[in-house]
């Protein structure tokens, strides 16, 4: 699971893709959980990038 801002978002994608050969899963954070920080960045993380 991979938590990404608005500008890492593709390269979660491709993280997920290449990692598990599968499509991943796109899920947008609730407000509440907006404090998690993207994990290529510093910025707030908007979305959750998993595998199935």
């Amino acid at each position: 699971m991979i938590y990404c801002c608005e500008e890492h978002v593709d390269i979660a994608l491709d993280t997920v893709v290449n990692e598990h050969e599968t499509f991943p899963l796109l899920t947008k954070l609730d407000v509440d959980n907006l404090s998690t920080s993207c994990e290529y960045c510093r910025n707030s993380a908007v979305y959750i990038v998993a595998n199935k």
